[in-house]
């Protein structure tokens, strides 16, 4: 069942959602070559005990899943999509880095993802990670009211397949509010024009990932939980929560 939020509750959402940028700007900051991905995971812990939240990756278990996610934020490393469970792995130099977090805080929760490099950037990551971040700014810009969530998933996957990138198969953004995950499923490709309406107050998380060798086959790690490029080619996931108003588009997680 899809839920529109009032602007009371859209107004709760940013702060939550102010909570996860703060958490990974703070990640992303201490991010450097020797860090390891645990000790990525205590900055956000401590941005979000700081803040009063609380983390609903820590312990969540779906279906798929052997155990619970034991983090606060998801580290994927460069051919890991997305779900990457933090370790004691240390960062390399030219390492491409997603991190992943979410917050819950007064009831509401918020959810945004970022993609960076370490140290001494390669090229071509650069322009994966850009790309992402230009979906993603396409498919924010196509979550007006009047469109429908095809229209957001046809921005996405132009902007992906038209630099070449692989954009994995059934994975996407999705409704949130008072729970992380909600409904709707929001596809990274699709045919616009087509799906359910948008309309004010209803809250998405937005969230491309994209595949750099144009592939889109993946395989889950023996973890349960990562998701990597069945070629070993690197990945990239950018992610904002976003509130569709009369007003427009509505970044609930902006940094």
């Amino acid at each position: 069942m899809v839920e529109l939020k009032t602007d009371t509750s859209i107004e709760a959402m940013y702060k939550a959602g102010q909570v996860v940028g703060q958490a990974l700007t703070a990640v992303r900051k201490a991010a450097d070559v020797g860090v390891s991905l645990l000790e990525l995971d205590e900055v956000a812990r401590e941005v979000l005990r700081v803040a009063g939240a609380t983390s609903p990756f820590l312990g969540y278990r779906p279906s798929f899943a052997p155990v619970p996610f034991p983090a606060v934020i998801c580290t994927s490393v460069n051919d890991a999509i997305v779900h990457g469970i933090p370790t004691g792995y240390r960062l390399r130099d030219g390492d491409l880095v997603s991190v992943d977090c979410g917050a819950e805080l007064g009831g509401w929760a918020g959810d945004s993802a970022i993609s960076f490099t370490v140290g001494t950037p390669r090229p071509a990551d650069v322009r994966l990670i850009e790309t992402a971040e230009r979906a993603l700014a396409a498919g924010i810009e196509a979550a007006v009211v009047g469109n429908r969530l095809g229209d957001i998933a046809h921005a996405i996957g132009s902007v992906c397949r038209a630099a070449g990138y692989g954009v994995p198969d059934g994975f996407g953004g999705h409704g949130i509010g008072r729970k992380m995950h909600e409904d709707p499923s929001v596809p990274n490709e699709g045919r616009p024009g087509r799906g359910m309406p948008l309309r004010h107050g209803l809250v998405l998380a937005i969230e491309p990932m994209l595949v750099a060798s144009g592939r889109d086959d993946y395989h889950a790690a023996p973890d349960g939980w990562t998701l990597r490029t069945n070629d070993g080619s690197r990945a990239a996931h950018t992610e904002h929560t976003v509130a569709i108003t009369e007003a427009g588009p509505r970044i609930l997680t902006a940094r």
